[in-house]
């Protein structure tokens, strides 16, 4: 296992050790308080942090930014992102699977599959 998926796991496994079901309390946890004020509250966390990341690297690209603190803001990102993963029952090993599933495939390739996909289950 590599140092950076130790690390996602190693954070999945706080931000499960938070959640009110296990024991976490809103009064001494950030990830607990997010997670016991329901979706709403981090997923309005993730759509700002989204958005500051997008910020940050526009900042980087006119030569305002610096790479820090976009790293910073994708970091908040992925941070609130591993929140919602843990609400329905997943991890960054989850998203590490898709990812290599779709490793390989070209982006237009995996694109149009899902639309496929979609139509057939509309069907």
């Amino acid at each position: 296992m590599t140092q950076s998926t130790d690390t996602l796991d190693r954070l999945a496994a706080v931000i499960e050790s938070r959640k009110p079901a296990n024991g976490g309390d809103p009064e001494k946890s950030y990830v607990a308080r997010l997670l016991h004020k329901g979706p709403d509250a981090f997923l309005k966390k993730v759509a700002e942090e989204a958005g500051e990341a997008v910020m940050a690297a526009k900042d980087l690209q006119y030569g305002a930014g610096d790479a820090k603190a976009l790293v910073g803001e994708v970091a908040d990102l992925w941070f609130h992102s591993m929140i919602a993963l843990a609400h329905f029952g997943l991890s960054p090993a989850d998203v590490v699977a898709e990812l290599a599933r779709r490793e390989g495939l070209s982006g237009l390739e995996e694109k149009a599959l899902r639309k496929a996909v979609a139509r057939e289950q509309g069907e």
